[in-house]
């Protein structure tokens, strides 16, 4: 049995997989999902688990080298994007239009569905390497 970390099988199958510029999104509960894309749902109930407490865990085990997000989370649900900016730390984070990102979902490795029903709660997550 595994002691810390995440815990959820599929997600940390996904994350194990990644190469360098692979891409992982946190999505809010009401992304439209690519029915093409592996869809890792945690959703419980509303809110439940919250982006925040996802990103948090997934940036533990992940080696993230970028981000993106939609221009209208910072617009929008300003302490939320507040909040994963402090999360990220040094990492570069883009702002792309919410179309934009909708658009590049068919390229990512999964989309990890949360609780979350923040508007614009969808990160996409760029992954480094740790050599």
């Amino acid at each position: 049995m595994k002691k810390s970390g995440i815990l959820n099988a599929e997600l940390m199958r996904v994350i194990a997989s990644m190469g360098h510029t692979d891409l992982l999104v946190i999505a809010d509960s009401g992304l439209p999902i690519p029915a093409s894309v592996p869809r890792i749902d945690l959703a419980l109930v509303a809110g439940v688990p919250s982006f925040l407490q996802v990103l948090q865990a997934v940036l533990a085990e992940l080696q993230v080298e970028a981000a993106t997000v939609a221009e209208e989370m910072r617009q929008r649900s300003p302490a939320l994007y507040q909040a994963a900016r402090h999360l990220l730390g040094a990492t570069p984070l883009q702002h792309i239009a919410h179309e934009e990102f909708k658009a590049l979902l068919p390229r990512v490795r999964g989309v990890v569905r949360t609780g979350e029903q923040t508007p614009y709660a969808n990160i996409i997550l760029q992954s480094g390497v740790t050599f």
